[in-house]
């Protein structure tokens, strides 16, 4: 299995409950959807710690898995759409567990 874990810190005049609920739905809503993707979770609920506003967990059943993700056209109309336009910064961690 592989792990993608995504962290984003958002542009501040986007940084509110309406953009990360769009995120959220947006994201989850591809389990069952697209192949090999097994889990995906989205938090936007943060402990004062954190520096950054959203994080993405997903498993996925191995890389090609991963990489049909990354260009699959529903991942890419949520990314398109409901991440990208209001992020600042992103940084990605992927793993085999």
């Amino acid at each position: 299995m592989v792990k993608h874990i995504i962290l984003w810190k958002l542009k501040d005049e986007f940084n509110n409950n309406e953009v990360k609920k769009g995120i959220k739905d947006g994201l989850e809503g591809l389990l069952g959807k697209i192949s090999g993707l097994l889990e995906i979770k989205v938090y936007t609920e943060k402990l004062p710690s954190s520096n950054a506003d959203v994080m993405l967990y997903s498993v996925f059943e191995n890389e090609a898995s991963l990489k049909g993700y990354s260009t699959n056209e529903k991942h890419v109309y949520v990314a398109d759409n409901f991440v990208r336009p209001y992020t600042e910064s992103r940084a990605c961690f992927d793993c085999e567990d």
